[in-house]
């Protein structure tokens, strides 16, 4: 599986974003996919997930302001993030879980990973 994150940028404070991670692969529906993000000189950090069920999770700190989805057809999940504060900087990267393990907000679970996006908000 590879997966191709895209749509990082610099925004200023109070804007948005939509990030994309595209796979590679025909079982994509039956993964569980993530965003983590990582700041410079901080652990990566669990943002978001859709599971294969479509059932969703968030990080409290970004709860009600980001919105993951997928499209199954497109083998994409995305990540809407709105009210962007400076502390949502860092490099986003979208994951994929194949074991159906539980413990979701966990990277070291997951086992494939995209490379990267860089996501900038200026205040």
């Amino acid at each position: 599986v590879q997966l191709q994150a895209s749509g990082g940028g610099l925004v200023q404070a109070g804007g948005y974003l939509r990030l994309s991670c595209a796979a590679s692969g025909r079982t994509f529906s039956r993964y569980d996919m993530a965003w983590f993000r990582q700041a410079p000189g901080k652990e990566r950090e669990f943002v978001a997930t859709v599971r294969w069920s479509d059932n969703t999770y968030y990080a409290d700190s970004v709860k009600g302001r980001f919105t993951i989805s997928r499209d199954n057809a497109k083998n994409t999940v995305y990540l809407r993030m709105n009210s962007l504060r400076p502390e949502d900087t860092g490099v986003y990267y979208c994951a994929a879980l194949t074991s159906g393990s539980s413990y979701y907000s966990d990277y070291t679970k997951y086992d494939y990973w995209g490379q990267g996006t860089q996501v900038t908000v200026s205040s």
